[in-house]
């Protein structure tokens, strides 16, 4: 009878410990994942607020760093043309087609950081740096290209840079390879732009990135429980 008595208490013991574990964890996780939410919602915050200031956006070095290497060669040709203030013209008006791309870019990524899961936090912590915005890119960088292109289209045509690049560059050899396609006016339309849209959706992401890089103690302590 002692024996049972000790079995059963035994018993209770383990399993009360067991439950207490689930308890913990589950609430490390819940308040890890709401620590990282916050940090990912300031970076995208931080990248958006950049992107409304076209200033900003020009002396941004992790949006240069985006710029596809088309758009570049691009820019090289027509230095190298002597249309150094053509290539000027063009990123500023990238840079002020940016600002209307921030409140449809804004919601999309919201709503993915809204929509991480357990899941998604224990692949961070096991990770590290960089796989957060990394599983954001991943949810979001198709449609981001989606919305924003468009839009950013639009504002090219209106500004009239794209009619000016075709101009610019319609006596060059190197027009068809560098917009991957025949030396016409839909290439250069639709390939500025694509680059452009390009440029932008990662540029923000390697913002976002590196807002979590700066944020990574604090979000890898709170995946995992440690206290600060």
């Amino acid at each position: 009878m002692k024996r049972n008595t000790i079995l059963v208490a035994t018993m209770a013991v383990v399993t009360l410990g067991t439950t207490t574990q689930s308890c913990v964890a589950l609430a490390t996780s819940s308040v890890g994942l709401a620590v990282l939410k916050q940090i990912l919602l300031g970076g995208i915050t931080k990248g958006l607020n950049i992107f409304s200031n076209k200033d900003s956006f020009l002396s941004n070095q992790l949006i240069d760093a985006a710029m596809p290497q088309q758009l570049r060669d691009v820019n090289n040709t027509l230095q190298k043309l002597g249309l150094n203030n053509l290539v000027q013209k063009e990123k500023e008006y990238i840079a002020q087609a940016a600002q209307f791309t921030v409140e449809t870019s804004r919601p999309i990524l919201i709503n993915a950081v809204n929509s991480l899961t357990a899941q998604d936090a224990a692949r961070i912590a096991q990770g590290g740096t960089g796989v957060a915005t990394q599983i954001l890119k991943e949810k979001t960088s198709q449609q981001l290209m989606a919305a924003i292109a468009p839009k950013v289209d639009a504002k090219l045509n209106e500004f009239g840079i794209v009619k000016t690049l075709n101009n610019a560059l319609a006596g060059s050899n190197l027009l068809g390879g560098l917009l991957g396609g025949q030396n016409s006016t839909s290439s250069v339309t639709g390939g500025i732009s694509r680059f452009a849209s390009e440029q932008m959706v990662n540029g923000l992401f390697n913002i976002i990135q590196n807002h979590e890089q700066q944020n990574s103690s604090a979000i890898m302590n709170s995946l995992r429980g440690i206290n600060q």
